[in-house]
């Protein structure tokens, strides 16, 4: 066993290298700092647009629907009959309290009824009674125009915009006097004033109209805001540009705002959203005091782990002389466990040997077993039916069942000796054999089952040989398995149709489709064992050594389902046109 390795000295190189790192640690976290300044200051600011743009076109939809709202009221009015028959009796005694109504159904900042010489004769504010209007542009106009007119007019005193719409009454094509409703557009600017917002509205032309600020009333916006750029403090301490567009920012009274604009759809008039950038500022600020308290943080971490690592190294090489003595005692044992697994384990591999063996012979006896009940079965028939036409003295007849009985035990031992063949894993001499002999011999030994069953069966045989490398009997062993299926997936149908297809091309291709209810998991119909028919009615061995046997011959054994229904199994070969040229 070694001494355990002593704590290193730290060498001038060392030394140089710690400066070094302290240096650029200090060079990175500015760098994080600054990186981080830009993108918070863009993303927060964009945040603060989106909201700005969201609240000023709320504000501004407000002040639209208030305009479009009261649009019709004048119309409406014009048309009343009590205010019609007011104007041309003169009598005037309830009309101020019939407009008072009106103002608190529609909301309107007041309602009230001039007559053809501009004198105000019923309104719902009754402090505006025998007031005159027969100056007023908005009067002059108002007898004018047909229809509906607005108007927003400024008093020059106190700077106050006010916004009406009027109709003048007519009887019988005759102009009796004029209703005139005024929008209280002003109590959006209360509003505003209690919420603590900048927003003013103004025309095309600039003027503000409505104001949360009084101060700003019958101003032009330019006059109002500041578009000098001051540096704010981050500028200042990192030396940055601005980071917003100078159109978005402006300075009131010296504090800076973003502007976001809003357009009513209303005579070309805008409102305008002032959102405060201090918030802006105070979040980015904030974040970038939590970075700096992190690396503070990060410094002093190092810095205490830099002042214990002489200490740690001293522990880890006593540590560590415990850890391989520890060691070695582990792998002294694991090598005894191993002696006693390896020994296990070839335990293991001759009971897993002799287990494979019984497997396979099971496999065997029942492959055997699936594979002659198809042939006793039509011995059987073959059987019955001579026995029949011998009683009524039929013998040649007899004689040729007979010989299909005879054909049907050297088939029989044929599959023997192929299953003791497919069991040793050898394979046969192949032959050229004509895939339309091996159709038409299946369909023979099947002839019996199929005139039990009324099914209804189509074949498309080509013209031409379908010559294929192969075993004549193995090939039919296939086809009777598969036209024995498809006579089990049709045996419920209500009419059963089974059709048999040769196709030739480079691969030739036997397909046998049946009209049954298709198949259940086609990925699984070719393993051992596999079948979903009933106790006794099959052990699921034919597919999978058909599938065996067109494997063996350079092919495949292909199942799907049917379109719309029933199910399709296609056996494809290698065509041997060349092979059979050859031997001519």
């Amino acid at each position: 066993m070694t001494n355990p390795p002593v704590a290193a000295q730290t060498t001038p190189r060392q030394a140089r290298l710690i400066r070094w790192g302290i240096g650029l640690g200090v060079a990175a976290a500015l760098v994080v700092l600054w990186v981080s300044n830009i993108y918070l200051t863009a993303s927060f600011t964009q945040t603060q647009r989106a909201q700005a743009e969201l609240r000023a076109a709320l504000y501004a939809g407000n002040l639209k629907s208030t305009l479009e709202r009261f649009a019709v009221v004048p119309t409406l009015l014009a048309r009343d009959a009590t205010l019609i028959t007011a104007l041309s009796t003169g009598d005037y005694i309830s009309t101020s309290q019939r407009l008072q109504g009106f103002q608190e159904e529609t909301g309107a900042a007041s309602v009230f009824l001039m007559d053809l010489t501009g004198n105000i004769v019923a309104a719902s504010d009754r402090r505006m009674l025998g007031e005159s209007r027969s100056d007023s542009e908005f009067f002059s106009q108002l007898l004018r125009t047909q229809g509906t007119l607005f108007s927003a007019v400024t008093d020059p005193a106190s700077g106050t915009t006010r916004f009406y719409y009027g109709q003048k009454v007519e009887l019988l094509g005759s102009i009796m006097g004029a209703i005139v409703v005024e929008v209280g557009l002003n109590r959006a600017e209360d509003l505003w004033r209690r919420s603590n917002v900048r927003v003013s509205m103004a025309d095309a032309q600039g003027t503000v109209l409505i104001s949360s600020d009084l101060r700003w009333r019958s101003q032009n916006l330019t006059s109002i805001i500041e578009t000098a750029r001051r540096p704010t403090t981050a500028q200042r301490v990192f030396g940055l540009l601005q980071q917003i567009p100078l159109s978005e920012l402006v300075y009131i009274d010296g504090e800076r705002f973003m502007v976001s604009e809003a357009t009513l759809g209303f005579r070309g008039w805008k409102l305008n959203y002032f959102a405060p950038m201090d918030g802006v500022d105070a979040r980015v600020n904030a974040v970038i005091a939590l970075e700096i308290m992190f690396m503070a943080i990060a410094a002093a971490t190092l810095f205490y782990i830099a002042s214990r690592r002489a200490t740690r190294e001293s522990r880890r090489s006593h540590r560590e002389s415990a850890e391989l003595r520890a060691l070695n005692a582990r792998l002294s044992a694991e090598v005894e466990q191993r002696i006693r697994a390896e020994r296990s384990l070839q335990s293991a591999e001759q009971s897993l040997e002799q287990a494979s063996k019984l497997a396979a012979l099971g496999q065997l006896s029942a492959a055997v077993s699936h594979e002659l009940n198809q042939p006793l079965a039509a011995m059987r028939t073959y059987l019955a039916g001579a026995r029949l036409l011998v009683k009524r003295n039929r013998t040649e007849e007899a004689l040729s069942s007979m010989q299909r009985i005879d054909d049907l035990t050297e088939r029989m031992g044929n599959i023997t000796k192929q299953l003791r063949s497919h069991a040793r894993k050898a394979g046969d001499v192949a032959v050229l054999v004509d895939l339309r002999n091996c159709v038409t011999d299946a369909l023979a030994i099947m002839s019996p089952r199929l005139g039990k069953q009324t099914v209804t069966l189509v074949q498309n045989l080509p013209d031409s040989p379908a010559y294929v490398l192969g075993d004549s009997q193995r090939i039919g062993q296939v086809i009777v398995n598969l036209i024995s299926n498809a006579l089990d997936a049709v045996a419920k149908v209500t009419e059963p149709r089974i059709a048999v297809t040769l196709e030739l091309g480079e691969t030739i291709s036997l397909r046998i489709e049946d009209n049954g209810y298709g198949i259940e998991d086609p990925e699984s119909v070719f393993e051992p064992f596999y079948t979903t028919k009933q106790p006794g009615e099959g052990v699921g061995l034919g597919l999978a050594i058909s599938a065996g046997i067109a494997t063996e011959m350079g092919g495949r054994l292909i199942a799907r389902n049917g379109v719309p229904l029933g199910a399709v199994f296609e056996l494809q070969l290698p065509r041997a046109d060349g092979a059979k040229k050859a031997a001519e």
